[in-house]
């Protein structure tokens, strides 16, 4: 392939990777892919898995598409389905009837009903397949999705907003707001980008939230809401906990409903039982932020720094485990970082 043919690739994956993000946190289980398909060096069809996982993106970029699909370019941030759903045609039954000429694929689809076999029916049906264009930023957007596949839990984003030397609020806890307006819209589109969204006891009992998306136009988007909360009176509060240096990993947990739309889980690791939950953000307390931590379950972390220093107030996490400094050392890579107004915003992403 000629470089300039390299390039239009990865443009139009980038889109079709684009289109992926729309279905972010609504798709569950099914991953939100992307879709987009060029013929003549113009869009034809384009097309997102849509809420419920349904119509799947590539469905919806053929039926746009029509005709036009024959001898055009399908580019598709995962690859097309093979196996037989009630719910509708296996995607690469559809696009081998349609017949591009040629399909863009990001990532091999990891579940096992698939797994290589789209591909290979496509290619069957004389369609030439291109793998892994756009791979890393594919990944990315559907980490949800693959990290069910691979670890059988959520992908979990840690939400921190903190002054300048690592405080989430006053001495006499009083946080509203460490950051600015941008930050905070911010925050809100990443609620909307979530399945669910966790919070602990300690900021559950002090800021009563809502933990609702209060962005025009995307209200709707309001994740699930979860309380990490033990039964035992006796476990002290996100404050009371960091305050006298103990940690959550020795409390025993179970899971229940609560009657006023928040379920309540026992122990970070309880994630793995939740349906429909592939993307989780965790916005605090600083037990609660630690219990993850310390538990190796956050994959990515949202850390937002305000311009000001507050000195004596409450401390962002407490006790995460590290027995040594050297085991701090090499767990996060940074892989984003903005202005937000006055705040700075950094995103760093665990290695594993």
């Amino acid at each position: 392939m000629s470089a300039a043919g390299a390039i239009d690739d990865a443009r139009w994956m980038a889109s079709a990777i684009a289109l992926s993000e729309r279905g972010r946190g609504r798709t569950a289980p099914n991953p939100n892919v992307g879709c987009v398909i060029v013929r003549d060096g113009h869009v034809v069809g384009r097309g997102w898995t849509q809420p419920g996982g349904r119509p799947h993106a590539e469905a919806m970029a053929l039926n746009q598409a029509g005709a036009s699909v024959h001898g055009a370019t399908v580019y598709v941030s995962l690859e097309p389905c093979a196996h037989e759903s009630a719910r509708g045609p296996a995607c690469a039954d559809l696009l081998a009837a349609a017949k591009p000429a040629r399909i863009v694929a990001a990532l091999t689809d990891p579940d096992s009903r698939t797994a290589g076999r789209g591909f290979a029916r496509l290619r069957a049906a004389g369609i030439a397949v291109t793998e892994g264009v756009g791979a890393d930023a594919a990944r990315r957007a559907m980490a949800g999705f693959l990290t069910q596949q691979a670890s059988g839990r959520p992908h979990v984003t840690l939400k921190l907003a903190t002054s300048l030397d690592g405080r989430i609020a006053l001495a006499s806890a009083e946080s509203k707001w460490i950051t600015g307006a941008e930050a905070r819209a911010h925050g809100h589109l990443e609620r909307a980008r979530s399945d669910a969204i966790l919070v602990g006891r300690g900021t559950y009992v002090a800021d009563a939230p809502k933990l609702d998306v209060r962005l025009a136009g995307l209200e709707d988007r309001s994740p699930r809401r979860l309380l990490l909360t033990t039964q035992n009176p006796s476990v002290p509060s996100d404050v009371e906990a960091c305050a006298s240096g103990d940690t959550v990993r020795n409390t025993s947990f179970d899971f229940a409903q609560d009657e006023r739309g928040w379920e309540r889980i026992h122990d970070p690791e309880n994630i793995a039982t939740l349906d429909h939950v592939d993307h989780l953000l965790v916005e605090g307390g600083a037990l609660t932020a630690s219990a993850f931590l310390a538990a190796d379950l956050v994959d990515r972390l949202l850390l937002y720094r305000a311009p000001i220093l507050i000195g004596d107030g409450k401390i962002g996490i407490c006790d995460i485990g590290l027995a040594r400094l050297a085991d701090a050392h090499g767990r996060w890579s940074l892989i984003d970082a903005r202005a937000l107004g006055q705040d700075r915003l950094e995103i760093y992403e665990r290695r594993r």
